[in-house]
Order: structure tokens, then C-alpha cells, then sequence
């Protein structure tokens, strides 16, 4: 499919699209992208966000966990080369980042 050596982004959208980090395609697991994660100075504000979706994912705290990833869903938007995505949803593990993403809304 190609993704590899894509870069997408991460921005703060309430901030003027402040840069958040950006995720260097490295493996394309169809629907799952990965990649290096390099923060931006901002993303210290969000890095305990992320530690505590992935810990609420990986413990099946299902309501919970909803209610910090919409959380993180405010507070981020994440693009691709060719620009916004209308949704994603986005883990963060240090230096690593995987995500799915759909130009249409998921199913509920």
C-alpha cells in the first residue's frame, strides 16, 4: 500500500494546529500503521494522557478508557501527507506510536 516513509502529524487543534509530533511510517499492518513517534515540545502536556489510555486498553477498562480518549480525541487531530483525517484512533508507547484511521466516522 505504500505507507512506508510517510510522515504523518500530530496538532493541537485549538492551538492554531500547534505541532504536536509527527510518526515515520515504518509498518503497514493494513488497517494499522506504526511508526517512530518524535514529540514536540507540546506533546508534554499530552504524554500522561497517553500513558493512561494505553494502560486503560491494556486493563479493558472499557468506559474509562472511552472517556480519556475522547479526551485525547479533543485535544489532537491527526494528519496525513494529504492532510486531516475525520477519525483515528491513535496509541502512543514512548518512541512508537500505531494507529487506525477513516476518512468516514467509525461505526458506534
Amino acid at each position: 500500500m505504500g505507507f512506508d516513509g510517510q510522515v504523518w502529524h500530530l496538532r493541537h487543534p485549538h492551538s492554531g494546529d500547534e505541532p504536536v509530533g509527527e510518526i515515520l511510517i515504518d509498518d503497514a499492518d493494513f488497517p494499522w500503521l506504526s511508526g517512530r513517534f518524535t514529540a514536540a515540545p507540546a506533546f508534554d502536556a499530552l504524554r500522561e494522557l497517553f500513558a493512561r489510555e494505553l494502560a486503560l486498553v491494556e486493563g479493558g477498562e472499557g468506559e474509562e478508557w472511552e472517556r480519556v480518549y475522547d479526551e485525547i480525541r479533543r485535544r489532537v487531530s491527526l494528519c496525513s501527507p494529504d492532510g486531516p483525517v475525520p477519525e483515528f484512533l491513535l496509541h502512543i508507547d514512548g518512541d512508537r506510536a500505531w494507529f487506525r484511521w477513516s476518512d468516514e466516522p467509525f461505526d458506534e
